[in-house]
Order: structure tokens, then C-alpha cells, then sequence
């Protein structure tokens, strides 16, 4: 890791420390914050609604016009700055242990800092997460556990099952 990665994550870190309580106040949850870019940085911000409930347009524009104002008065990014706020998607990123339970039994891709039994990338079905590690079951049919520490990226594989699962129900009258 670089002295870039470093700063952002402890700058993606502060930022989160802002947006997060703000969030849960308006009734939803922060999935990911990450910032790409240097010149004018772009801060991404994925976020759930707390009852779950499918994401939308409106709640992600609701979302935006509160955390960036949060953003500019504690002023954490020097200079210009772009917010892009969203829904984590149906192929969303495992980011915490409440999604690696909530999306047990479906397909993951999972790249780690450090090679874990000699490799860095595992893909297999989701097995649940504790505080400490995620487990999969890979294709050979072995149970990997990864601490969720040395997990750099997790992600849902897009499949007709995992669709069917966050298909939006029809609303009750």
C-alpha cells in the first residue's frame, strides 16, 4: 500500500465518521465510502435503506443534499470535490458482516491484501461472517475463512438467483 491508499483510507474513514450517524438518523445505512481521484476528487457513497426497502432516486438525491452539506461544513477534502451517491446495486460489495449474512447461499468474488492458503482471489458461494471472518465454499467444495481484515474487495456475482432474492415485493395498500 502506497502513501495515497493510506490517506484515503483514513480520510474515507473520517468521511464516514461524518455521514454515518447522519444517515441513521434519516433511516438508512452506509455501505461503502470510497474516494477516486486526485485533482477533484469524486467521494462515492453507497447506501441501504435501514428497513430494506429497494433505494431510490429519491432517497439517494435526500441523501446527497444532507451528507454533502455535513461534508462541507467539517471540510475533510481540501479544495474541490465531487459527491456521487447510490444504491449498492444487486451485485453490491460485501462490506460488512450483517451483508455477508444477509447474502449467505449466493455467489461471491472476494480479493484479499494478502495471499490467504497461497492465493489472493476466492470465488464460491457465501457462507455467513462473524466480527472476525467471512467463509465461502469454494468450487472444490472446501470452506475458505477469510478475516475480514485482510478482505480488500468483496462482491456479489450477478445470477438469475440473486435477482429472484431482491426482486422489489409489491407494495401493501
Amino acid at each position: 500500500m502506497d502513501g495515497t491508499e493510506a490517506n484515503h483510507t483514513t480520510l474515507e474513514a473520517r468521511l464516514a465518521s461524518i455521514i454515518t450517524p447522519r444517515l441513521e438518523a434519516m433511516g438508512y445505512e452506509l455501505v461503502r465510502v470510497a474516494i477516486l481521484g486526485r485533482e477533484r476528487p469524486t467521494v462515492q457513497v453507497m447506501a441501504d435503506r435501514a428497513d430494506g426497502a429497494l433505494i431510490t432516486v429519491e432517497d439517494c438525491e435526500l441523501i446527497s443534499h444532507d451528507i454533502s452539506a455535513a461534508i462541507d461544513v467539517e471540510d475533510p477534502i481540501p479544495g474541490a470535490w465531487t459527491l456521487e451517491v447510490s444504491s449498492a446495486g444487486i451485485d453490491r460489495p460485501l462490506t460488512r458482516t450483517k451483508d455477508w449474512n444477509r447474502f449467505a447461499g449466493h455467489l461471491a468474488r472476494v480479493e484479499t491484501f494478502v495471499p490467504q492458503n497461497g492465493r489472493k482471489r476466492f470465488s464460491g458461494i457465501v457462507l455467513g461472517a462473524d466480527e472476525q471472518a467471512a467463509r465461502l465454499r469454494l468450487d472444490d467444495g472446501t470452506e475458505a475463512s477469510l478475516p475480514l481484515a485482510d478482505i480488500r474487495r468483496a462482491k456479489l456475482v450477478l445470477t438469475d438467483a440473486l435477482i429472484d432474492a431482491t426482486a422489489a415485493k409489491p407494495r401493501a395498500n
